[in-house]
């Protein structure tokens, strides 16, 4: 992590006068708050115990190490805090003047790095994907972005839910109403067709539903569930996943068609995102693995038999889990259980991360437990990133009433919003090709970073035309600092300005709002191993904004290609690319582009 020298020269003075100071320690400066003299605060709380002394007397120790320093322009304690103002020649000598090595910073050390599978997506063949599985992809790509970016080596995974119930009501609907149609003779993307019929299969069943609940009073109460076969359509259903398990070649024979239909919707849809996948695993190939570990851990005592002749594994708090059904067939604990091993075996990762919804938190607590007492080392780091629901201004989503908002529709809408705000901007020379394209990276960016903004764990409310804004704490409002230090350059270019950092004169950047434009950059390592150590891409996009904020504080209080003299405005642009380096790395990071100029 990149440090500035006065800090890795207190470090070794604490080590040398402290005896019990660990050597792997290291003392980490923190933003010196608003309000407070100093650009850096030492927090001598946190490694006080190390130094046998009361904090407010290590931070007395620290200041007068500090006060005698060479880049250290002024030192102020407050308790236990150490605020330390720098002198701007090594304030920018140590941060924004080689913006290489500050990237560089942000990559762990090789000892620290790991190899790291992580899935996510996992849609279902029956419809195709909308908000929910939005917000699914842009933390599971984010993340494995964020992860392969400070030095992981990450394995991106896809388990399609390509079988079961749900699929042959999709298959069946075809078959009754679909009147051979295919993509090719409607126009419709394969995904959005198939998903079309799995709403027009479940208005069917409603029907019937209705009328057996006029015929039959006293099921006036049951649920749809309870009456599933009941009705004529849901038996038809029933026989053809029945057929399907006995691999029937005419149900065979539409399931592939279908499904071949949506994965090419899918595949459009991933390519627009970005998103590539180093191995898809499909759920027809995986829903029988399992059994023969549960059969292996009930002969070792990790599961027992029920006297019902079910298969489960107490797990204490928890409860206990059924993995195995009376009958002998495979529940979706099983499968999992089987998934694990397999992807474990494929990939022999150190840490494994699923991208899932939070209603599947006590089934993950589940299943990690189950695998630890099985007796897998590796078990200790599997990782559930549990995420809330996504809902749009209008409320809930429902897929099997199709008042999902697909995920191609919603990109469409960001980026024509995106468009229409890069139109009122535009002079008339640009082409509409070129308006296309901006509001193509606009677009896309504006809807990841508004998805990536909240913790995980939040529930949120998505509202496209705010998240599209170019001021405010958006994705365009980041993309808009860059793009603006694009122009900056390309005029400075014209008029023959050199800002080579090697031959600019930092120190003439005295400006408090320079300083803190320089500063907010310094700690773009920190915000990336944060990020990445918390798996939480939240806390990079909270960085970025407050770095493309103090670049607008800067713009304002700092004029740049009309600053006084010719060497300060080098200083200021070198300033500017820096930070525009910084923002465009980060934003890498999240996956999102920045267009030349908006």
């Amino acid at each position: 992590m990149l440090q500035f020298q006065c800090m890795a020269d207190l470090n070794g003075f604490l080590k040398e006068s402290f005896e019990r100071f660990p050597a792997e320690t290291t003392v980490e400066p923190e933003r010196c708050p608003e309000g407070m003299a100093g650009d850096l605060t030492v927090n001598c709380f946190r490694f006080a115990r190390f130094c046998g002394a009361a904090p407010d007397r290590v931070a007395r120790q620290v200041a007068d190490y500090l006060e005698g320093h060479r880049d250290v322009e002024s030192v102020d304690v407050v308790k236990a805090f150490v605020n330390v103002a720098l002198k701007p020649a090594a304030l920018y000598r140590d941060s924004v003047a080689d913006p290489a090595a500050l990237l560089d910073a942000g990559r762990l050390a090789p000892a620290e790095r790991r190899r790291i599978l992580i899935e996510y997506s996992a849609p279902n063949t029956n419809k195709p994907q909308h908000l929910g599985h939005v917000r699914n992809n842009t933390l599971g790509m984010s993340l494995a972005a964020l992860l392969k970016r400070v030095g992981h080596e990450v394995i991106e995974i896809n388990l399609v839910n390509d079988r079961g119930i749900h699929i042959c009501k999709s298959m069946i609907a075809y078959q009754r109403f679909g009147h051979g149609e295919t993509p090719e003779s409607t126009g419709i993307k394969g995904d959005h067709l198939v998903g079309d019929f799995y709403v027009e299969y479940n208005r069917a069943l409603s029907v019937e539903i209705a009328a057996l609940k006029a015929a039959h009073p006293e099921w006036a109460e049951r649920d749809a569930e309870s009456l599933f076969l009941e009705t004529e359509l849901g038996r038809a259903t029933q026989k053809m996943l029945q057929d399907w398990e006995a691999g029937d070649p005419e149900v065979r024979a539409l399931w592939r068609r279908m499904n071949d239909w949506v994965f090419a919707g899918f595949d459009a849809t991933y390519r627009r995102m970005g998103i590539h996948f180093d191995h898809t695993y499909l759920e027809s190939q995986t829903y029988q693995l399992g059994k023969d570990v549960i059969a292996a851990g009930l002969e070792q005592g990790v599961f027992v038999r029920r006297a019902d002749g079910a298969v489960m594994a107490p797990l204490g708090k928890l409860g206990d889990k059924v993995v195995l059904r009376s009958d002998g067939t495979s529940v979706y604990m099983t499968q999992d259980i089987g998934t694990t091993l397999l992807k474990y075996r494929d990939y022999q990762p150190q840490a494994m991360i699923w991208v899932v919804g939070d209603e599947q938190n006590l089934h993950f607590q589940m299943l990690f437990a189950i695998m630890r007492k099985l007796g897998y080392e590796w078990a200790d780091d599997l990782f559930h990133l549990s995420y809330g629901m996504v809902n749009l201004p209008s409320g809930k989503m429902k897929s099997r009433e199709g008042t999902v908002v697909d995920a191609d529709d919603l990109f469409d809408e960001m980026v024509n919003l995106a468009i229409a705000g890069c139109r009122e901007r535009a002079d008339e020379s640009v082409s509409e090709t070129e308006l296309a394209a901006r509001g193509e990276i606009i677009g896309m960016g504006a809807l990841k970073f508004m998805l990536l903004k909240f913790n995980a764990k939040t529930t949120m409310t998505f509202d496209p035309a705010a998240s599209i804004r170019f001021e405010g704490d958006t994705g365009p409002y980041v993309q808009y600092a860059c793009a603006r230090i694009r122009s900056i350059a390309r005029k400075a270019a014209e008029r023959g300005i050199d800002f080579a950092p090697d031959r600019v004169r930092w120190e003439l950047l005295a400006h408090p709002a320079e300083k803190a434009l320089a500063l907010a950059a310094a700690f773009y390592p920190a915000a990336l191993h944060l990020a990445a150590g918390r798996r939480d891409c939240s806390s990079l996009v909270e960085y970025l904004l407050d770095l493309a904020k103090a670049f607008n504080r800067f713009y304002r209080e700092c004029p740049v290609l009309a600053a006084e003299e010719p060497e300060l405005v080098s200083a200021r642009l070198a300033l500017c690319e820096s930070v525009r380096t910084v923002l465009t790395d980060g934003l890498a990071t999240l996956t999102i582009g920045v267009p030349e100029a908006m």
